[in-house]
């Protein structure tokens, strides 16, 4: 595997395939957009492309962008960068190749061994914090907490690069239970930077998990001022835990506030994460008994677009919920029809994700939309202890098994009325 002569250094310490300074220098502003959820960050990679439209690692960086989309657009997108990266791949470093072959087996929807070729290149070269990021984000989606943790513990990042490895790790040693020292790497992690917004979203996966919700609204509304140049899903998504903590705080006209204001009101977008993170605010909203008017209709409406992606199961669970109590019964019905059909298109074990757990899922979370309580706890009984393989964060999880219990509620209420 023959690497090109020509070498510069990114921020990271590691070297590059290209003679470009300036391609190097927009790479650098890229890690540094990946790492914070930045908002510039197809702007700065597009700009490292226009300076060496050669250097294979930046259209590497530029198809992962894309894809984490997981939408078809996003797909689409894609394509033609990971075609120039697997072009240029023999000329490059092994790092480079590490990399670009895990971003192009995640093209291909080979995720496992897109995790391989991350943990490889960490293992190798530990201060790659991106590669450390990309591992992170699939094993998320793998519902593998401990995965999550062990790659960034693998990491030993450069010292500007201290503070944003201290957020990766501070999440997986959250998600791993381990909240006393997720919640000091945290708070270290945002004295060493202010503008470090997954530090943020770990201490307050923290003071959730431990019931401090008073706390963690503060943390939050803290440092909420830098979150306004992060990309539609972070900025969402952190207001959507400041809204979790005043719901669990009983203040619900704060919920509706913040997801008119910010969760779903200020999605720059409306990307699938945005949809998820809108779609849990709603059904949390109605679990607790609050009236949510007509959200679900405008909701449920961009979500047409959706019904043949099949890009994450956790994505289509909300997806076919939000469709189902926004009355839309037929196209409910064809996104379940769709997840089947393209869990029998996959191998083991995949398929087995699909067909096996998030099909009845969907198929429970239908009926609880539609106030069939008996046929929701008949399908989401067997697989509600499972439903952590499909991904999703403790917190995030926790919905589905409150729509269970929900649904095991009704009746007893039902009866004492």
């Amino acid at each position: 595997m023959a690497a090109t002569s020509t070498m510069i250094h990114d921020a990271q310490g590691l070297g590059v395939s290209t003679d470009s300074p300036q391609a190097v220098a927009a790479i650098n502003q890229f890690i540094d957009q990946a790492l914070t959820y930045g908002c510039e960050a197809e702007t700065t990679i597009h700009q490292a492309i226009a300076a060496d439209a050669d250097c294979a690692i930046t259209h590497a960086y530029a198809a992962a962008h894309y894809l984490s989309q997981e939408n078809w657009a996003g797909r689409v997108s894609a394509r033609p960068h990971l075609k120039k990266a697997l072009t240029g791949a023999a000329e490059v470093s092994r790092r480079e190749q590490l990399y670009i072959y895990g971003i192009h087996a995640w093209g291909q929807g080979q995720i496992e061994r897109a995790i391989a070729c991350h943990t490889a290149l960490v293992e190798e070269f530990p201060q790659d914090l991106v590669a450390v990021q990309q591992a992170q984000y699939h094993y998320f989606y793998r519902g593998d907490s401990q995965g999550l943790l062990n790659v960034a513990l693998a990491a030993q990042p450069t010292p500007c690069h201290t503070p944003l490895h201290d957020s990766l790790l501070a999440f997986g040693l959250e998600q791993c239970h381990q909240f006393t020292q997720a919640e000091a790497l945290g708070r270290r992690a945002t004295e060493l930077r202010r503008h470090n917004p997954w530090a943020h979203h770990a201490v307050a996966h923290v003071l959730d998990a431990q019931g401090r919700h008073r706390e963690a609204v503060d943390w939050m509304m803290t440092y909420a001022d830098t979150w306004d140049t992060c990309n539609s899903m972070l900025f969402t998504h952190n207001w959507w835990h400041v809204a979790l903590s005043y719901l669990a705080l009983g203040d619900t006209a704060a919920v509706l506030r913040l997801y008119d204001s910010h969760v779903w009101g200020r999605a720059r977008q409306h990307t699938p994460k945005d949809q998820v993170g809108a779609i849990s605010l709603l059904l949390r909203l109605e679990l607790a008994g609050v009236e949510v008017g007509s959200r679900w209709r405008s909701l449920a409406r961009p979500l047409q677009l959706r019904l043949a992606e099949q890009a994450l199961p956790f994505q289509d669970l909300h997806y076919v919920y939000a469709l189902a109590r926004a009355g839309h019964t037929d196209a409910a019905r064809t996104l379940i029809d769709n997840m089947a059909s393209y869990g029998h298109s996959l191998i083991k074990p995949n398929q087995h994700l699909w067909l096996k757990l998030a099909v009845p899922a969907a198929q429970g979370l239908v009926a609880h939309a539609q106030g069939d309580w008996e046929r929701a706890i008949a399908h989401l009984r067997p697989v509600l202890p499972h439903l952590y393989r499909l991904g999703g964060s403790h917190t995030q999880q926790a919905l589905f098994r409150a729509v269970y219990c929900h649904a095991v509620e009704q009746p007893r209420r039902l009866a004492m009325a």
